[in-house]
């Protein structure tokens, strides 16, 4: 696969997309990206231990065995491929391309004559994941052909599409209500079946997510437009017999898919009611389900969790549900540009997401608690692996993309990540932006410019909404600073740039007390975008110590940056925190060490205890 190829995919792909597509994206990604710094490390770790080590043959070899009845075996190919290929377009080395390669062909080797890649028994076809796994080999066939314009991968997802459209009507079967989750699970094909609608402009797919939308809408459908206003948690009874079957209708990672597909086909219809729906769910989760660390679910359902995330929780944060978040808001800000979902994504990425993954990248946790363990996830289906080994990279590798991004205008700074990116200038000519810095270490990044020709267009800067305090410099001068915009927002910077021009940011990282709950009341503590955490590896003091932070004079909680001894922990800090006493005069201040939540209890040798939310003593003098 080489660099022309990949170019001309693109061209047509942008042109294929203004033909058949109604609602354009404010933004796209850097074309070229190399990152340096922790963040590389973590992605060359992930390409190295999981994506580069999986056995591509072992996910193929249940589709040459058709005899499934209820399990999933189907969605691993396509989860663990479209992160090699996400993986891929990070870093296109032979290796993984001749990889990819293998596993398409491989796959395309097992299509039936009338169209079916899968593994289902022919009665049971439709039914349980059927249709769930299917989606996954045309989201991963679809995304080989936009890297390699190969037409039979397309025509290959085509087939299957055809297929599944056929096999529906000719049963007269309701796409929702089959498989599990209120029909959700099925109908997230939604978002394949547009992405070959914009590929091929075949319309018999844009009837066919019509359909699908239709049928969202009635009686028995997951109604997910009509109950968009209705908090996620609440849209149906809770199941009474089984979780995880077909009353479920909480499902959050299934539900975000499907929403997926939504916005996928408001792009091509300009439909508001899609978009409305979407944004007004997001915000639904944002603020009834989305915790301190950026994820949430519990037995993988939305369950009001926000509100109990102090509390020792079942099955916390599925890591299917973080990287679905994260995919879910990239979607949202590349049709937006707003900075709330920048925000969203920055959280979970060096939080929950990181916080899932296993220092050396090989492993992804199933569930990652704020509280108490990481503990290894069981295997699935007999497959070497589970769901969430898959998934977690595919929040990952979203990321490089989506760190700088371009419009019309000029450029979008996202996210504050050391290494050089490569764009189009409005004016079509090629430049890069070159990041220095060790944020989130620290608040310091500076930002130099690299372009041929003097052009005038915008560079928008994310101010994050943890901001308290700021500075933007142009060349050495001071141009804003706090107070000149609102955190959550982008401070954009309209001029003439030329060549060696530079941006420096500082930001002003505080040590931030959370505080929640009344009786009891529980603290946590975040550094910039970084949720801390005690661990026991770092702590003198049991992690069961009843601890009260001491507080300076502007609010914060001062913290000191320590060295660390452990590669195995990013970064750690100390603080001062005054111990419970029973003594007249109370007690003095004692010093304790905090980490990053990513990497606490975060181990790939042990399973260190951890806590992130701390109680606080009950005061009846603080009581009204």
């Amino acid at each position: 696969m080489n660099k022309s190829i990949k170019i001309l995919t693109v061209i047509s792909l942008l042109t294929l997309s203004f033909h058949f597509t109604k609602a354009q994206d404010k933004l796209s990604g850097s074309f070229d990206v190399k990152l340096n710094g922790f963040v590389e490390n973590k992605m060359n770790a992930s390409y190295s231990n999981r994506i580069l080590a999986q056995d591509a043959d072992r996910l193929i070899e249940p589709f040459k065995i058709i005899e499934e009845h209820s399990c999933w075996q189907s969605e691993f190919w396509g989860k663990w491929f479209t992160s090699a290929v996400l993986a891929y377009k990070y870093n296109p080395t032979p290796e993984l391309a001749e990889k990819l390669k293998k596993a398409v062909y491989g796959l395309i080797d097992t299509q039936s004559e009338d169209g079916y890649i899968g593994n289902y028994a022919p009665e049971s076809r439709l039914k349980a994941w059927d249709i769930w796994g299917r989606k996954y080999c045309m989201l991963g066939l679809i995304a080989y052909y936009d890297i390699t314009n190969d037409e039979k991968a397309l025509e290959s997802a085509a087939k299957e599409a055809d297929f599944l459209i056929k096999e529906l009507n000719d049963k007269n079967a309701k796409i929702v209500l089959m498989g599990n989750h209120r029909g959700m699970a099925a109908s997230s094909v939604l978002e394949p079946i547009c992405q070959l609608y914009t590929r091929t402009g075949n319309k018999v797919y844009l009837d066919f997510a019509e359909e699908i939308v239709r049928q969202w809408e009635t009686p028995q459908g997951p109604q997910l437009i009509s109950k968009a206003d209705i908090p996620v948690s609440e849209r149906f009874p809770k199941p009474i017999d089984n979780w995880y079957g077909w009353e479920q209708g909480q499902k959050a990672y299934e539900m975000m898919s499907c929403y997926e597909g939504l916005l996928e086909l408001y792009r091509i219809t300009g439909k508001e009611e899609y978009k409305i729906a979407v944004e007004k769910t997001w915000q639904s989760i944002t603020d009834s389900e989305i915790n301190i660390a950026g994820s949430g679910s519990a037995m993988e359902a939305w369950f009001s969790g926000k509100e109990k995330q102090t509390l020792p929780i079942a099955h916390y944060q599925e890591t299917c549900v973080t990287a679905t978040w994260i995919k879910f808001n990239q979607q949202l800000l590349r049709l937006t540009g707003e900075a709330k979902y920048a925000d969203e994504i920055e959280r979970t990425f060096y939080n929950a997401l990181l916080g899932a993954m296993k220092p050396d990248g090989s492993d992804w946790a199933k569930y990652t608690p704020l509280s108490g363990q990481r503990l290894e996830g069981s295997e699935q289906c007999g497959m070497g692996l589970n769901c969430c080994n898959a998934s977690g990279p595919r929040g990952l590798f979203t990321i490089p993309k989506t760190a700088i991004m371009q419009s019309e205008e000029g450029v979008y700074i996202n996210f504050y990540i050391d290494g050089s990116y490569k764009l189009n200038s409005p004016g079509n000519q090629t430049f890069v932006i070159n990041q220095i810095t060790d944020y989130p270490a620290s608040g310091k990044i500076d930002l130099r410019i690299d372009l041929e020709d003097k052009e005038n267009m915008e560079i928008a800067l994310r101010i994050p909404s943890w901001s308290t305090n700021y500075r933007v410099f142009v060349n050495d001068v001071i141009e804003y600073k706090t107070g000149d915009i609102s955190p959550g927002s982008y401070l954009k910077l309209n001029r003439e740039w030329e060549n060696s021009d530079r941006i420096s940011i500082e930001f002003e990282m505080n040590g931030i007390v959370h505080r929640f709950g009344d009786s009891p009341e529980y603290i946590a503590i975040t550094r910039g975008p970084i949720v801390l955490s005690r661990d026991e590896r770092i702590s003198k003091t049991s992690l069961e110590a009843i601890l009260t932070p001491v507080i300076n004079e502007k609010g914060y909680i001062d913290l000191t940056e320590e060295v660390s001894s452990d590669p195995e922990l990013q970064m750690i800090f100390s603080a001062n925190f005054i111990p419970e006493s029973y003594t007249e005069q109370g007690s003095q201040p004692i010093k304790v060490n905090l980490c990053d939540y990513a990497s606490a209890g975060n181990s790939t040798s042990s399973f260190p205890f951890f806590k992130v939310w701390l109680p606080q003593l009950y005061n009846p003098r603080n009581q009204d």
